[in-house]
């Protein structure tokens, strides 16, 4: 399997990764324990770090769709290289990045990041124009 493959992989990963915390979270809001059975419910209650873990998690949801579209528009185009192999690493850095910008409240830096993967997702689209 290819570099940017192992990437998707990683990035679908991390976002269960991301669950991890607001499951945390849950468990210790108010009712002291998980609500399996209202989960959205108890984590709409969810404030400061709770609130910003659920966040976290959602969003990688959203980043994962165009970061696997750009591996795969580089692969079915038969576009490989140190640039794909770069552009694709450097997305599961930043996603891992962002996820603790997030948890810790570094927001500016949290917005910087998510840009930094944001264009990786856009180039490697555009990759096989390169």
């Amino acid at each position: 399997m290819s570099l940017p493959f192992w990437c998707v992989f990683i990035s679908a990963l991390l976002i269960f990764i991301a669950k991890a915390p607001v499951a945390k979270a849950m468990a210790e809001e108010g009712s002291g324990r998980y609500d399996n059975r209202h989960p959205r419910t108890q984590q709409n209650r969810l404030t400061g770090f709770g609130a910003r873990a659920l966040a976290a998690h959602q969003n990688s949801f959203e980043a994962f769709p165009l970061f696997a579209v750009g591996v795969l528009m580089a692969h079915v185009t038969q576009t490989y290289g140190v640039l794909v192999d770069v552009l694709a690493v450097t997305f599961v850095v930043s996603r891992v990045l962002y996820l603790l910008c997030y948890w810790y409240d570094l927001h500016w830096q949290r917005s910087l990041i998510w840009v930094v993967g944001l264009l990786c997702s856009l180039l490697l689209m555009l990759s096989p124009a390169l």
